[in-house]
């Protein structure tokens, strides 16, 4: 019974530290929206390497038969 007693006064201890604690990390909305930026970044930069890829490769003649 004295275990029940401790682990049940060790635990309201731990979370009424929690509670008082105001700082728990950042918002997950922020990060989100820097993947999102990166994300987007990196599609637009891959559509410009295809496209300069594709440029290059199509002014590459043709074999001589």
């Amino acid at each position: 019974m004295h275990l029940f007693a401790y682990l049940h006064v060790a635990l309201t201890t731990r979370l009424a530290e929690l509670r008082r604690d105001g700082e728990r990390g950042d918002s997950p909305v922020p990060t989100a929206v820097i993947i999102f930026g990166l994300v987007a970044a990196a599609v637009i930069v891959t559509g410009l390497v295809a496209t300069k890829a594709r440029g290059w490769m199509d002014a590459i003649p043709d074999p001589a038969p």
